[in-house]
């Protein structure tokens, strides 16, 4: 069973340590000692109406036994993020790094999977990134999904930014 436990989400949701919650909404074996592709959907807890999809690749106790490396499973995400409903915009952070909208552990304490969204005001778009951030050796195995706001419908809470 991989790290994420039920008992140890729910404490980080109490502490306020993860951003946005997410739902497993799909779940894929891909070979015969139980390795799985997990589908969650993660809402935006700022950006009303827009849902991304995030998959990762879940390593079954089979796997970890023959292969070591008990805590952790690979970098291995993708992203697709899509208007959903009416999008209205809270207080987002419009800087380059912009906000961490979602983090689940990928190991014991050293790997989680990241979503970041970021602003782009040129092109009127949100763009989601998902990566992992380790604590030594960085991952660059990432993807990214965009929603275009242009000629939408946007309700922005606090002004839409000049």
């Amino acid at each position: 069973m991989p790290f994420r436990k039920p008992i140890f989400a729910t404490a980080l949701v109490l502490a306020g340590a993860i951003p946005a919650a997410a739902e497993v909404v799909g779940k894929v074996g891909v070979d015969w000692v139980g390795n799985d592709i997990v589908i969650e959907a993660v809402t935006d807890p700022e950006v009303k109406g827009v849902t991304c999809h995030v998959t990762y690749f879940d390593r079954s106790i089979i796997d970890r036994l023959s292969k070591g490396n008990w805590f952790e499973d690979p970098s291995n995400n993708s992203i697709a993020c899509r208007q959903t409903g009416p999008i209205e915009i809270g207080d987002i952070d419009l800087s380059e790094e912009g906000d961490e909208v979602f983090r689940e552990g990928m190991s014991l304490i050293w790997k989680k999977l990241v979503v970041n969204r970021i602003y782009d005001k040129a092109n009127d778009t949100l763009i989601y990134l998902v990566h992992s951030r380790q604590v030594v050796d960085g991952s660059a195995k990432m993807a990214i999904s965009t929603v275009p706001l242009f000629d939408q419908p946007v309700t922005w809470k606090n002004g839409k930014p000049r």
